[in-house]
């Protein structure tokens, strides 16, 4: 079975290098950057010149790209070349209801398509233990189910197509909420004289205890702001999750203050530095 990987950026090159590693047949790629594809060859894997050279040459093609429209005009630009042989496995993060509309045009050619986005950032891209929700049919997912295996360990099926994604996007928004509490507390913390070690250590003792704080208190610390997730891909999903909500009638407040945490950052200039900077933002205010 051929695999094709589109998409090759920060999350993606070690995803598609974990396929190689881990695949025992060829694995193609493709990205509009040509260092990043020259990486990924150095690797083992073969390059191609575009989407549809790689689709063509793949029986699974996956794609890890930024925005909807990246997605959307992926799938447009191969579409012509897809049939009954080949599965779709798009990973991007993008809006449910676009990725709905791909799955709906994929199929119509006899191909097979699931959206799989995936929690965690680059250190667990790079090891392959990324969680991965997956929209799609039973069968589709089980047959995928191993490959996605190379780049994950928790690997769930939430629904039929565009479920991975909603889950996605709880998923963050709901990091983004605790990210804006852990941000307001710390401040209010050292505004009182305890340090961010003292109250990282503090709160581990109680019901406050939460993974992003575990995660991120000495790079909090440090001021570190090295980009693992960058504050504009946060800000795009913390977007998605609100325009969702509105969809469906729900009331997230908590999730609009976040959006404009993250709006503010980006209007500083911010969006390039790691999620984590918003504390910046709070901490101005």
């Amino acid at each position: 079975m051929k695999i094709g990987f589109i998409g090759l950026g920060i999350m993606g090159e070690s995803m598609c290098e974990n396929i190689v590693k881990k695949h025992d047949d060829k694995v193609y790629c493709f990205d509009f950057i040509k260092e990043k594809v020259d990486l990924l060859v150095s690797k083992g894997a073969v390059p191609c010149e575009n989407s549809v050279e790689l689709a063509k040459n793949s029986d699974v093609i996956i794609s890890m790209v930024p925005k909807s429209e990246h997605s959307r005009s992926v799938y447009e630009s191969i579409v012509d070349v897809l049939d009954a042989t080949k599965t779709c496995i798009d990973m991007s993060t993008i809006d449910p209801s676009v990725s709905i509309e791909i799955s709906k045009m994929v199929k119509k050619t006899g191909a097979q398509f699931i959206d799989a986005p995936v929690v965690k950032s680059k250190p667990a891209a790079i090891e392959g233990t990324l969680g991965i929700y997956v929209g799609g049919d039973e069968k589709t997912f089980e047959a995928m189910k191993p490959i996605l295996s190379y780049m994950g360990c928790n690997i769930i099926r939430m629904g039929d197509n565009g479920k991975g994604l909603v889950m996605k996007i709880c998923h963050n928004a709901l990091v983004s909420q605790i990210q804006n509490g852990v941000n307001e507390t710390i401040t209010l913390a050292k505004a009182n004289g305890i340090s961010i070690p003292a109250f990282t250590e503090a709160v581990s003792y109680g019901g406050a205890s939460n993974w992003y704080l575990d995660g991120q208190a000495k790079k909090l610390e440090a001021e570190d702001y090295t980009t693992a997730f960058s504050i504009e891909n946060m800000a795009k999903d913390v977007n998605i999750c609100v325009n969702l909500a509105k969809e469906c009638g729900v009331k997230m407040p908590g999730e609009e203050n976040a959006l404009n945490v993250y709006q503010t950052a980006l209007e500083k200039g911010m969006g390039k530095e790691d999620f984590r900077a918003t504390i910046k933002v709070v901490r101005d205010r």
